[in-house]
């Protein structure tokens, strides 16, 4: 797949995944082993034909078998003379069926007993007494030594594979990257977006390997090493394939968890391979993916077997880096989630010299995100990507790839023609909370107390302040959820201000208290909602110092090391104070929260009641009936009734273009999808 040449002295290079990944396969080795079955296999039947005779009638002595003969009990073409015994066959007759005799005789008397069956027989005998060569060669002992032979035979040539790179056994010390070329990806930076900044770092690198004298004839020197961080799904890896798409130099790719084998010593010699083969093809890109595999920081003490191996992978990184020359002009690129962990003498100057991140992206970097794949589909004039770039906060890159590429598979099955809005919007909630539960059979009690639950988070929403706009609410379920009010964010939050946290509290505390007043009784679906309560109070208190007892004071402990029990730097009595405060901000949230719904009862009795009929509310449709205005749209009752008549009446004309749309539920059609 690549098309950078090859080394002529190497034949074994495999063009598509390098020296260590599919390279041709070594029919020695598996001949050595083909040939050690054979030799078994001979001994075996050596063995057995060396048996042959040992049974049948013992004669005691010569005499004995000397009557026999002249009896004419014996055929005397049978008689047989062997190292150690006389054999003949024994004629059948009174004394019972052919048989065979044996005389067991001294091998030093041969020579006495050929004279003597020479005279006997005439001359009629079969001396075996001189095997000839083949017999030695069968002997056992001859097998076992010519075993020894082979396997010490095999056992140097595996050290010899071992001194140049290749392991003991077989490719095990090779490395396992890829070969990457522009053809090979189709990927360029013209199909990054939402991550301006990482993309000019990166282009400033390729800007080098291509014309390296620009950036040296004022004695600058090009950065060793990159190091992307950032979430999961932010574009990491799709960087390194558009830098494999803009360079016109090899690019060596491979994940950390390929340098680690069961075999201790197997992941620096994986290493010492890669760095090896890419200073023979530089100026090049290394790029390591998943790099805290074997970058962890290294502890102190005790370690086990594995943590031993990981930090022995993780020295051969660092001394080749170290070995780096200018001239060699190597780029090594490494992406991870996690580089908090990563071990301090991998990310210093000198060999990861940039630190890039990739994070999350804002409004504009969604919009873009969402323009590059939407390319690649067909969208229909109500589309709205600015609306869909709002309601996907948090959303990563590979998540708004996945909503446009969701949002076509429901267009195709609903037999459109192009992908509609209201298509974006199930994929977008489809991904976040799930698919429909259309088939969930929900009892009338349990209904009544998701749409009271429902209506209780959307109506503190609308009359809280510093909160985010109400974008709808639903009690259709979803995923693991009997319903869903959601919100759609006006702009971007990096940091939270303590008013937003204390709305976003109460909003979350008016699911259980709508719930209970209408119920009398509290059930286990406000679940959520209470890890959501004391997740945030938790962080208030611990890490962002937003209470007047502990003040301005950081709790939480680092997440910096490999052990398994968490980091407490603090006294009982602090941890006391901790959990005071935390149950005070919930509390505080709750009877708030409470006050303001009894206070306004009759708006969430009317938006409960409109979500029994209608089970999903826009947020203007919430509004009017806050407002005390009715709703003109048909409920769900009226929307089965007029399905049903309508196949009544025509039960055998062919299905419409559109029937599929219908098929997806009552709240599909008239009003707004409640994903």
């Amino acid at each position: 797949m690549s098309d950078q040449p090859q080394d002529p002295q190497s034949p074994e290079r495999s063009p598509k995944t390098g020296d260590g990944a599919s390279a041709p396969a070594r029919t020695p080795n598996r001949g050595m082993f083909g040939w050690l079955i054979v030799f078994i296999l001979i001994g075996a039947l050596a063995l057995v034909f060396s048996q042959v005779g040992a049974n049948g009638v013992k004669l005691d002595n010569w005499a004995e078998f000397e009557a026999l003969y002249n009896n004419g009990d014996l055929k005397p073409d049978s008689i047989v003379l062997k190292q150690d015994a006389i054999i003949a066959t024994r004629i059948a007759g009174v004394d019972g069926p052919e048989t065979i005799v044996r005389l067991k005789i001294t091998p030093a008397h041969n020579e006495f007993y050929i004279s003597k069956l020479d005279k006997l027989t005439d001359g009629a005998l079969h001396d075996e007494a001189s095997p000839p060569l083949w017999r030695y060669i069968l002997h056992p002992y001859t097998l076992l030594i010519i075993v020894v032979i082979v396997v010490w035979i095999f056992i140097l040539r595996g050290l010899r594979g071992m001194s140049a790179g290749g392991g003991m056994l077989g490719n095990f010390g090779r490395s396992r990257h890829r070969l990457m070329a522009k053809s090979t990806t189709g990927i360029t930076f013209s199909d990054v977006a939402g991550v301006d900044e990482a993309k000019e770092e990166l282009q400033e690198i390729i800007a080098f390997l291509k014309n390296p004298k620009k950036f040296t004839k004022l004695g600058g020197r090009i950065p060793r090493g990159v190091l992307l961080g950032g979430p999961p799904g932010c574009g990491k890896t799709l960087l390194a394939k558009a830098i494999a798409g803009e360079a016109d130099v090899p690019f060596f790719s491979i994940s950390g968890s390929d340098f680690v084998e069961m075999f201790v010593g197997v992941g620096a010699s994986r290493v010492r391979d890669l760095f090896k083969q890419a200073k023979e093809n530089s100026p090049c890109i290394i790029f390591l993916d998943e790099i805290d595999a074997v970058g962890r920081r290294r502890s102190g003490g005790f370690t086990t077997g594995g943590h031993d191996e990981r930090e022995q992978t993780l020295n051969a990184i660092l001394v080749e880096m170290d070995g780096f020359e200018t001239s060699d002009q190597i780029i090594v690129i490494a992406a991870t989630n996690r580089p908090d962990v990563l071990d301090p003498a991998l990310i210093r100057p000198g060999r990861f010299d940039r630190q890039v991140t990739v994070p999350l992206p804002d409004v504009k970097g969604r919009m873009e995100i969402l323009r590059v794949h939407a390319k690649k589909v067909k969208l229909g004039p109500d589309v709205d990507l600015e609306k869909v770039a709002r309601g996907t906060p948090m959303f990563s890159g590979a998540d708004l790839a996945a909503i446009i590429n969701e949002s076509a598979i429901i267009a195709t099955m609903a037999d459109k023609d192009f992908v509609e809005h209201e298509d974006l919007e199930e994929a977008r909630d489809k991904i976040k909370f799930g698919r429909q539960r259309k088939s969930r059979v929900v009892e009338e009690e349990e209904r009544v107390a998701t749409a009271y639950h429902e209506a209780g988070h959307a109506v503190l929403q609308v009359l809280l302040p510093n909160t985010d706009p109400l974008h709808k609410v639903t009690i259709i379920p979803r995923g693991e959820y009997g319903g869903a009010s959601m919100s759609l964010p006006e702009k971007d939050r990096y940091g939270f201000g303590l008013k937003w946290l204390k709305s976003m509290m109460r909003v979350a505390c008016g699911g259980r208290i709508a719930e209970q007043i209408k119920t009398g009784e509290v059930s286990s679906g406000a679940s959520a909602d209470i890890a959501q309560v004391t997740q945030i109070g938790r962080t208030m208190v611990l890490e962002w110092g937003m209470s007047d007892k502990l003040g301005f004071v950081r709790y939480a402990g680092r997440d910096d090391n490999d052990g398994y029990v968490p980091e407490r730097e603090y006294s009982d009595e602090t941890a006391h104070i901790i959990d005071e405060e935390i149950k005070r901000f919930a509390d505080e949230a709750y009877t708030e929260a409470e006050s303001v719904l009894r206070d306004n009862w009759e708006k969430i009795e009317a938006v409960a009641q409109a979500l029994l009929k209608h089970e999903t509310l826009s947020a203007d449709e919430v509004q009017k009936l806050m407002r005390g205005e009715e709703l003109d749209k048909p409920t769900v009752s009226d929307l089965l009734a007029a399905e049903a008549a309508k196949s009544k009446k025509a039960p055998a004309a062919p299905p419409a273009k559109s029937a599929p749309r219908d098929d997806r539920g009552p709240e599909t059609g008239v009003m707004p999808s409640p994903a």
